[in-house]
């Protein structure tokens, strides 16, 4: 381990109330910059994209240590801004990051190196009636994509002519001047997130989760950033996780290396289970929300040494132990999310009142004038459950759900609960 435990953690969310309870508990001080009214040790007067400020902070107090939450800062290229200090940034380079914060470019980069994914065209906002052509041709069966960050909403599953124009009528609305888009065309089959600890040559993987991004129940409705997630997947097994490997996971290895990126941070591959095969939808160069909200309680081993073991060049003496049982985490949103111009600052109760086993990440929380735990966002909160079971653990989830509340709180109701997938060979081959 390096000589100072005291460690800058970058972000605002439930994932970073997970980060920073985890870092926590393997004996680390952690400072979240800018945290908010759940996350202990949180300063709300460092803005993390002021890079400047940051240093500052880290100086202050003699932290060596930064590791990033959300994806912003390290599209804005703090890695880069703190090379050759001597202080360490957990998190790819700004290069390297366009792996999620260009669709286009991560494309490309699939194409280059042979990673399983879908067909797609790129195109651009001056020449969308293209991509409607392309889309007809299809029969409507594409799905859309945003070239930029868009906090995991700028996507739109088409399964008709009229949804795919919808979407392109959509986006043109919703972002404004010169864009890139992708047209993709449409996948089926159950989705799995795969996430891992890479110092662009060895990779060592936490356990397999699932997301629920759609914000109604029976995966209906638009996009949201995650409605919650569980952790680990019955039906990935080892013959599942191998071909994985094979068809995604070492190419990209293989890429990192070939084009020789910085890469020593967390990497995230989103990755349907198609009848040909697993097949790579995208790439996140960070720990995935809500997943990480049961990632790291699962995590037995010290996430702390592997974060240290990554950047000092060890990784591949390290080993991941997973606690058994499993895991589910449900989020409580506020009414009307993710459209835009919500209310929010209502008063949060329940929260002492958890049930055994469950943890409470605080994603979007503040105290008011009165000193009330407050809404303050999207998702407000992720309630997660340890079971010695996927039932057991989705029971307590629920239970939780009961038992905490807010003036328009809303949850799916089936988290965890898909119908388990029958998988072809060509998957698990």
């Amino acid at each position: 381990m390096t000589d100072s435990k005291t460690l800058l953690l970058l972000g605002s969310g439930a994932r970073e109330h997970a980060l920073a309870e985890k870092l926590t508990r393997d004996g680390a001080t952690v400072h979240v910059l800018p945290g908010n009214a759940g996350i202990p040790n949180s300063h709300p007067e460092v803005n993390p994209l002021d890079f400047e400020a940051v240093r500052a902070f880290a100086q202050t107090h003699n932290s060596k240590l930064i590791v990033v939450g959300p994806e912003a800062p390290l599209a804005a290229g703090i890695t880069d801004f703190f090379a050759g200090s001597d202080i360490q940034v957990f998190g790819p380079t700004r290069s390297a990051a366009r792996l999620e914060s260009s669709k286009v470019w991560s494309k490309e980069f699939m194409r280059r190196h042979g990673v399983a994914t879908a067909q797609a065209w790129p195109f651009r906002s001056d020449n969308i009636a293209a991509a409607r052509a392309k889309a007809a041709e299809l029969g409507g069966h594409v799905v859309v994509k945003y070239d930029g960050l868009a906090a995991g909403k700028g996507v739109y599953v088409c399964s008709s002519p009229e949804e795919a124009e919808a979407a392109f009528d959509d986006l043109q609305t919703s972002y404004s001047g010169w864009f890139s888009f992708l047209l993709e065309e449409k996948l089926t089959g159950p989705e799995i997130s795969i996430i891992g600890l890479t110092d662009g040559h060895v990779i060592r993987l936490l356990a397999t989760s699932q997301d629920h991004k759609q914000l109604l129940a029976g995966d209906q409705g638009p996009n949201t950033g995650g409605m919650g997630a569980y952790c680990p997947v019955p039906f990935a097994d080892a013959n599942v996780l191998a071909a994985i490997r094979r068809d995604i996971v070492d190419p990209t290895l293989r890429g990192l290396q070939n084009e020789q990126f910085e890469f020593r941070g967390f990497l995230y591959f989103g990755i349907m289970l198609t009848p040909t095969g697993p097949k790579l939808l995208e790439y996140n160069v960070r720990l995935g929300d809500p997943e990480a909200e049961v990632l790291l309680p699962a995590l037995d081993s010290s996430l702390l040494t592997l974060i240290e073991a990554t950047l000092d060049g060890t990784l591949a003496k390290q080993g991941v132990q997973q606690r058994p049982g499993a895991f589910v985490g449900v989020v409580l949103a506020s009414g009307g999310y993710p459209a835009a111009g919500f209310p929010t600052g209502f008063p949060i109760s329940g929260l002492d009142n958890l049930p055994n086993g469950v943890r409470a990440y605080h994603g979007a929380t503040k105290r008011n004038d009165a000193g009330e735990l407050v809404t303050n966002g999207g998702r407000v909160l992720v309630l997660s459950a340890h079971g010695h079971d996927l039932e057991e653990a989705t029971a307590r989830a629920y239970e939780a759900c009961a038992r905490v509340t807010f003036e328009g709180a809303y949850f799916r109701p089936d988290i965890a609960q898909r119908p388990a997938p029958v998988l072809t060979t060509e998957v698990v081959n």
